[in-house]
């Protein structure tokens, strides 16, 4: 079987990636995230994103499977990528706390120079946040490459109240849109188990 390469330096797609037995590298894509202008419409943007990842490991990888995917946080229209500093996420959180927003994450899969993608969208409601818990957070908890600054899953829970959709979109990696783009080239998800 041909091989996986798996576009992202995230160590969450890497983990998810990991519950099955599929043969993949984890490789970072040679692509310039801010080479995409965000032009309002989310879905779009993180479709554009996920293929750019795609099409940039193409050349050095021409005969593989290439997976990628790039997740951002939406609300009222303002997008959320990974913070540039402390400060960044601070506010960020700040933003966010109390009220939903939008998780989208658009997966590009490309095989033998033809690509299919889709985007999943989550949602979620974040528990109201004093500003001495959001810096607690930020102190106890990873979050510099994080869309939004957070982080759902173990002890990020903390800061969530619901969701809505699927909880490994929040991670990075929706696993029914990454099985749903397996299945248009002839690889079943479900064989792979382990």
């Amino acid at each position: 079987m041909t091989r996986i390469i798996l576009g992202s330096q995230s160590p969450r797609r890497k983990e998810i990636m990991s519950y099955f037995a599929l043969p993949f590298a984890q490789v970072t894509p040679p692509f310039d995230e801010e080479s995409i202008p965000f032009a309002g419409d989310p879905q779009k943007y993180v479709c554009q994103l996920a293929n750019g990842k795609a099409q940039a490991l193409h050349p050095q990888y021409p005969h593989d499977i290439i997976l990628t995917a790039d997740t951002i946080v939406c609300k009222d229209g303002k997008i959320y990528g990974k913070p540039r500093d402390i400060d960044e996420a601070f506010q960020a959180l700040s933003e966010l706390v109390g009220t939903w927003h939008s998780v989208f994450t658009g997966v590009s899969l490309m095989n033998r120079g033809e690509i299919h993608s889709c985007v999943e969208e989550t949602r979620v409601l974040f528990n109201p946040l004093t500003p001495e818990q959001i810096r607690h957070y930020h102190t106890k908890l990873h979050w510099s490459d994080k869309a939004g600054g957070y982080a759902i899953q173990m002890a990020g829970g903390l800061i969530v109240n619901k969701i809505d959709g699927c909880y490994y979109n929040v991670m990075g990696l929706p696993i029914n849109s990454v099985r749903q783009l397996l299945l248009k080239i002839g690889i079943e998800l479900w064989d792979y188990l382990q």
